[in-house]
């Protein structure tokens, strides 16, 4: 399913990328304020080459927009849990919607197994979080369950290929 809706206009066939795309890829992932300059130095083309790639990989949805990475303890956020839910066959559309206006909700999915949708979000406190689940979560009609598992600790990972951890530079998540 395409991601952040439902298209009317067919979706083309993606592009292959080659190797300076996927370099191009691993450095926007790694400081998406990287300069042109920075990533076309860095791939060995020439800042009109890296624009018209950079361009060309948002034009056709590979890159999906450039966003901070957070420590959302730190950013007033200090309670995060993810929260499977099992919904009422054929409603995704429907709980979407509603899951997407949810104050806190960062990541929503819509997955195979024992439930139907995997929601990641960020609270300020537990009280907060508690108030998100058995009041606003439980109270949509096609909500059928809910699981709520508390992160105690989390970890970015480095998108770059074969890494190991985060950057030498990055600071540590506390």
């Amino acid at each position: 399913m395409a991601e952040g809706g439902d298209r009317t206009e067919p979706t083309p066939p993606a592009r292959p990328l080659d190797p300076i795309d996927r370099d191009i890829l691993r450095i926007l992932q790694t400081d998406g304020r990287a300069s042109i300059r920075s990533v076309a130095e860095r791939v060995h083309v020439s800042r009109a080459n890296a624009y018209a790639r950079i361009n060309r990989l948002i034009d056709d949805g590979v890159i999906r927009g450039f966003s901070a990475r957070v420590n959302h303890e730190r950013a007033g956020q200090g309670a995060s849990a993810y929260i499977t839910l099992k919904i009422v066959q054929n409603t995704w559309r429907t709980v979407r919607e509603q899951l997407q206006a949810l104050p806190g909700a960062a990541h929503i999915a819509l997955v195979s197994g024992d439930f139907d949708v995997l929601l990641l979000v960020h609270t300020p406190d537990n009280r907060t979080l508690r108030e998100l689940v058995l009041t606003r979560l439980q109270s949509i009609p096609e909500v059928l369950s809910t699981r709520t598992l508390l992160v105690f600790e989390e970890t970015d990972l480095d998108p770059g290929p074969g890494s190991s951890g985060p950057p030498p530079d990055a600071e540590p998540l506390q």
